[in-house]
């Protein structure tokens, strides 16, 4: 390239002045910064001598655009330029002095940038960038406060906009759309203008879009926001309506309108034309692409034939051996056309018989022959004279017909409707059991069997094990001969003295009351407690000594009633009072400390004068006293008692022991064997019983109830029956197994009380529901043979009182008679 030597030029002639404007003024600043650039780039080039031509053509284009743009605007003095401007290059040149020195490092930098500038300059880079680069540290170093920068940077953008648009315009670079300034890390960063774009311009509407990237929109919800633009300013959030706007907008439906918002903008998202197409398709199941699913299919591998085989294994051998399974099969239907039952190759009669033809228009068609397992459905009854809606006068009900029809229950009714008599068809009402006679007809074409069985026609009786007539197992109780009233409360325990001429029972009111049994007179009674219920009374069956234990409440009370003769009460009195002197020596393997289980004490005066000699004192409630055969020991038992429940006590020495350490359920009723020294002892669930020789369980029955009431044990000792409050009786074989022999359901309610009677083959169960069940059973001495229940008859005489029934039974000791004690505070005599 050609190089010369140039003078230095003198500056241009001072442009007229004008009056001073914001922008002339901006420009004028501009162009005095811009000239003394050049001034000082000419400098250095007249120092080296020589320049480019095409530097001095660029020279003369910008002189050429100044002059352009001095023109549009309105002109100042150049002294007053001069003036204004001289001041702001010393106060950036005084800053700069002043950062100088306040440390060598920051001048060391700036002659780096200087020096880069420079190679910048050799390598040919553009010198308007730099001199728009040195304008902008000019300016930016020259202001110290914020507001003043962003005021001289407006200024800076509105000026510098016109010479941006033109040099775009004529095919400059694009670096004037931004400015840069030096960043914190001391590096230029660009700062781009504020785009002011015509009403013409193809970006007047869009939209400002989030471009916060993966952030969801929900990080902005308390935010007036939702998200930056690209100078990092925030874009605001769609303004929304009120209820009515939105109620308007609802109505008025725009295009494509959605009702859904869009998740980065915020806005409503509106779907197009085409993809509203797509939603339809997909919602009605058609194909949502342009893919025709019914192309033509081409048989790639069926159209080919492969002369190659696809394995070259050789041949199983079992393909040249002849298959043994085939050959069974082959023998089969070889023997079939032997023995007649396969035709091969059988002549057809005629054509008519490949496929039944029926004439469907015929008249006279032979009756086809049902099949063996059709069944035909049940045919509907057909209508009588009296469902017509007209029926004769004779078939029309009365009134004492219609008032009986009327109060008979639907299901007793022979007839489902009455006969009703209408003027004309017109008249006749809808029919009200239309739907449900519908109904019945489906149900009964549903339940219609579809398969024919054959039914045996068995007599049920006959399957019953046959059992001997009731007649001929006399005698039992059969009817009511004495009721003993007296008791102002539910009746609750009864006995029968040894000798059986004295009926004990106690009640609710707290009394013992003394019956004589033939007559039903009352011969003694006493209150032994006015607050508790008298819960058990046992007659002791030492004959001769006429005690009598009763328990109420925590008390058990051992009387001698003076209705005997004076041999039998001095023999009780002996008896009674026989262990006083025991009870005052306790035995010495005893631990004084510790507390006794019972306490045994005399009577008070009242209760000593009616009769009363022994008061035992335990720890809970006594429901249940049971003596043993030698009338020397009995039992309590006090279910809330836990370990202490059952106790066992001796009159001869008015001692108290519990045999059990551990309770194993809540007990119900204890009982001695009857010969053998054995305990038996009824939980809940189960009737566990204790050898007293040894002091071990022997045997534990599992009547399968879920609440035992009661249980008594069969004079031969081999049998238990068991009564519960699943309204169950069981009887148990001992030497069978563990569970129930027989279990008997013929009550409606809960089972009170069963009893074995002492010598005829009798039992019997008593139950809330009022009626007392007696039955035969027998026990044969062969053990092969199985004991025989045999039910004879329910005594109904007791009333149902709070929805309790008959409480206690109990038997005659001698007679086949049967006493009960009753809610209903009587007791009855059931005599055969």
């Amino acid at each position: 390239m050609a190089k010369r030597k140039i003078a230095r030029k003198k500056p241009a002639a001072d442009p007229p002045a004008t009056a001073p404007g914001t922008g002339n003024r901006t420009n004028s600043k501009l162009q005095l910064v811009q000239q003394r650039q050049r001034a000082t780039e000419e400098d250095e080039d007249n120092e080296d001598g020589y320049i480019d031509d095409e530097a001095e053509e660029v020279e003369e284009d910008e002189e050429d655009e100044l002059e352009d743009e001095s023109d549009l605007g309105d002109y100042v003095s150049e002294d007053d330029e001069y003036d204004h401007f001289e001041g702001l290059i010393d106060g950036a040149i005084s800053d700069s002095e002043s950062e100088d020195e306040a440390g060598d490092d920051a001048a060391e930098g700036d002659d780096g940038e200087n020096d880069a500038d420079e190679e910048a300059a050799m390598f040919g880079e553009d010198d308007e960038v730099v001199q728009q680069e040195e304008t902008a540290e000019v300016i930016t170093n020259s202001v110290s406060d914020d507001d003043e920068e962003d005021e001289y940077l407006s200024k800076y953008s509105a000026a510098s906009e016109a010479e941006s648009f033109s040099s775009i315009s004529s095919g400059e670079d694009d670096n004037r759309v931004a400015y840069h300034t030096t960043g914190a890390d001391g590096k230029p960063r660009p700062i781009y203008h504020e785009i002011d774009p015509h009403y013409s311009s193809d970006d007047s509407d869009l939209e400002d879009t989030n471009t916060i990237g993966n952030v969801p929109l929900s990080a902005y919800d308390e935010y007036p926001h939702i998200g930056y633009d690209i100078n990092g300013k925030r874009i605001m959030r769609p303004a929304t309506g009120s209820a009515l706007d939105s109620l308007l907008d609802s109505i008025e439906v725009p295009t494509g309108w959605t009702g859904l918002i869009d998740r980065e903008s915020g806005a409503d998202l509106k779907l197009t034309q085409e993809e509203l197409e797509l939603v339809k398709k997909i919602q009605l199941g058609e194909n949502a692409g342009d893919v025709n699913p019914y192309e033509d299919t081409i048989e790639w591998f069926s159209s080919k034939t492969e002369v190659t085989p696809l394995s070259a294994a050789p041949e199983p051998k079992r393909r040249f051996v002849p298959s043994k399974h085939e050959a069974k099969r082959i023998m089969k239907i070889v023997k079939a056309i032997r023995e007649g039952r396969i035709v091969p190759n059988k002549p057809k009669v005629g054509p008519e018989y490949d496929q039944p033809v029926y004439d469907l228009w015929a008249d006279d068609l032979p009756e086809q022959q049902p099949h063996i397992m059709h069944i035909p459905a049940p045919k509907m009854a057909k209508p009588t004279n009296d469902e017509s809606y007209n029926p004769p006068e004779e078939y029309l009900p009365s009134e004492e017909e219609r008032d009986a029809w009327n109060k008979t229950d639907p299901v007793d009714r022979e007839k489902d409707y009455l006969p009703r008599k209408f003027s004309s068809l017109r008249t006749v009402p809808r029919y009200e059991s239309f739907i449900r006679e519908r109904f019945e007809r489906s149900l009964d074409l549903y339940l219609a069997p579809r398969v024919r069985k054959n039914k045996l026609n068995i007599d049920p009786d006959s399957l019953l094990p046959k059992l001997p007539s009731p007649q001929d197992l006399r005698p039992f109780p059969i009817k009511c001969s004495v009721t003993y009233r007296g008791h102002k409360g539910r009746v609750r325990a009864i006995s029968i003295d040894p000798s059986g001429l004295w009926l004990a029972t106690g009640a609710d009111d707290g009394t013992v009351r003394i019956w004589e049994v033939l007559t039903g007179r009352e011969v003694w009674n006493t209150i032994l407690d006015d607050d508790e219920a008298v819960q058990s009374v046992e007659w002791s069956p030492l004959k001769g000594c006429g005690i009598l234990a009763a328990s109420a409440g925590e008390r058990v009370f051992l009387c001698l009633p003076p209705i005997f003769d004076d041999e039998t009460e001095t023999m009780g009195q002996e008896l009674l009072a026989a262990g006083w002197g025991y009870a005052a020596q306790p035995a010495p393997t005893d631990d004084i400390n510790k507390e006794p289980l019972c306490k045994w004490t005399k009577p008070s005066t009242k209760l000593a004068y009616q009769g009363v000699d022994v008061v035992i004192v335990c720890r809970k409630t006594v429901k249940q006293i049971a003596w043993h055969r030698k009338g020397d020991y009995f039992t309590s038992v006090s279910p809330e008692g836990a370990n202490m429940a059952v106790l066992v006590h001796q009159i001869s020495k008015h001692n108290s022991q519990s045999p059990f350490r551990k309770s194993k359920g809540i007990i119900q009723r204890a009982l001695f064997h009857p010969f053998k020294p054995m305990l038996y002892v009824a939980t809940q669930r189960y009737v566990r019983i204790y050898d007293l020789s040894t002091q071990s369980l022997t045997k534990a029955l599992q009547p399968g109830a879920r609440w035992l009431s009661s249980f008594d044990i069969h004079p031969q000792g081999d049998n238990v029956v068991t009564g519960s409050y699943d309204k169950r009786v069981t009887w148990h074989d001992l030497d069978l197994s563990t569970k129930p022999y027989r279990t008997l359901r013929y009550h409606a309610r809960a089972v009170r009380d069963v009893r074995f009677h002492a010598r005829l083959p009798l039992f019997c169960s008593a139950s809330d529901d009022g009626h007392i069940n007696v039955f035969h059973g027998t026990v044969y001495d062969d053990l092969l043979k199985n004991p025989l229940l045999v039910p004879l008859k329910v005594l109904k005489g007791h009333s149902v009182v709070q929805s309790l029934g008959v409480l206690k039974v109990t038997w005659h000791p001698k007679e086949a008679w049967l006493f009960s004690a009753g809610a209903d505070g009587t007791a009855k005599l059931w005599t055969s």
